[in-house]
């Protein structure tokens, strides 16, 4: 059980880092981390076409970009804490005990996206501007799973003083809510980035924002943190977030000289507006179409006739999860059986009236 406290804000929490699920403990922290990467999904699949791609295509992106990450983030982690595997090396595959490395994560989805675009010869940097929205997101979720294991907080040795200041268990003395702060700034970039990713300029230019926002923030949080990892006595972390801003702030400077220099003030290039990208999108639409056509001659096939109008929206339902409009009806309220019923006796009807006009007819030309 760990025992958090913001005395400033009278604020005690009690929170045991694992649940029981069916007799597993299953840790908090990898809840919130999964929740806030299924948020992060699905705000990406809300707003891919504005960024040229139809969902189906990012699937195995997604898929990929999650497992490099990981891989990423725990070989970023293990190279620089060396010393506490190198005598233990199937301790490297213990994720059970922690020790992912948000940079290593980046890094290593980065080469699985890459990777994933080159195969299906898409371009890669409009969806990174859509990744990296949501990423904050995932990121600003996330951190509160460092909040439920009381950890990511201040070193002891950098007095906190504001009201945010907290008390985690084994340190004597107030802390920074290290974790509070990158949570924040995260959900506010997300706020920003999302409507300023509407009027953006060029492909890559949200990603650069992210860097100088996320960068700065990490290297004034970094700053404070106790468990930084080392490279002798820098601050890895740190130092990765200065160099970061700095390059993103001398790319995206290049980047407005050169729209002012363009013949459109407005922008250089957006590949959600260029007619690869609809034809991108038409393409996939109707590979859509085609496979649901598809699926409608097996499903007639299986039955050898043709579906009534109720079976194929009970197909569609089934299949697709979608419901079809429904067709006009028409008055079968007789059966095939009573129409014939029907038409018969019209027929003998009309015989016994024939027979009376005959009659008559007979015995008018008897009278003449």
């Amino acid at each position: 059980m760990n025992t958090v406290t913001f005395p400033y804000l009278g604020l005690t929490f009690e929170m045991n880092p694992t649940i029981q699920i069916f007799g597993l403990d299953i840790a908090w922290y990898a809840i919130i981390i999964v929740a806030g990467m299924i948020l992060a999904m699905v705000y990406a699949y809300c707003r891919v076409k504005q960024f040229g791609y139809d969902f189906d295509q990012i699937i195995e992106v997604l898929f990929f970009g999650v497992v490099g990450g990981i891989i990423g983030a725990r070989l970023y982690y293990v190279i620089f804490s060396w010393e506490d595997y190198q005598d233990n090396l199937l301790e490297i595959f213990n994720l059970r005990s922690g020790g992912l490395a948000i940079y290593g994560g980046i890094i290593g989805a980065l080469i699985a996206g890459l990777i994933v675009f080159k195969v299906k010869k898409l371009p890669m940097i409009p969806f990174l501007d859509l990744a990296m929205i949501a990423f904050l997101l995932g990121q600003g979720i996330g951190r509160w799973g460092n909040f439920i294991n009381a950890e990511a907080y201040g070193d002891p040795s950098i007095p906190c003083t504001n009201i945010f200041a907290m008390e985690v268990p084994g340190v004597d003395s107030l802390v920074h809510p290290c974790f509070l702060y990158e949570s924040v700034w995260c959900l506010l970039g997300f706020g920003l980035f999302h409507f300023l990713s509407k009027k953006r300029r060029f492909d890559g230019e949200v990603v650069l924002w992210y860097c100088m926002w996320y960068g700065a923030e990490r290297a004034f949080v970094e700053g404070l943190r106790g468990d930084s990892l080392m490279l002798g006595s820098i601050r890895v972390s740190q130092l990765l977030s200065i160099l970061l801003v700095v390059a993103a702030a001398a790319v995206y400077v290049y980047m407005l000289v050169k729209i002012h220099r363009n013949q459109d003030p407005e922008k250089i290039w957006i590949y959600a507006d260029t007619p690869e990208s609809e034809r991108n999108l038409a393409d996939m639409e109707e590979e859509r179409q085609e496979e649901k056509e598809k699926a409608r001659k097996r499903r007639e096939a299986r039955h050898g006739r043709q579906l009534s109008s109720e079976e194929v929206q009970q197909a569609a339902q089934e299949e697709f999860g979608v419901t079809l409009p429904a067709e006009e009806e028409t008055d079968v309220s007789h059966s095939p059986e009573d129409a014939e019923d029907s038409s018969q006796g019209s027929q003998e009807t009309s015989e016994p009236e024939s027979m009376e006009e005959k009659k008559e007819e007979e015995t008018h030309g008897t009278d003449h």
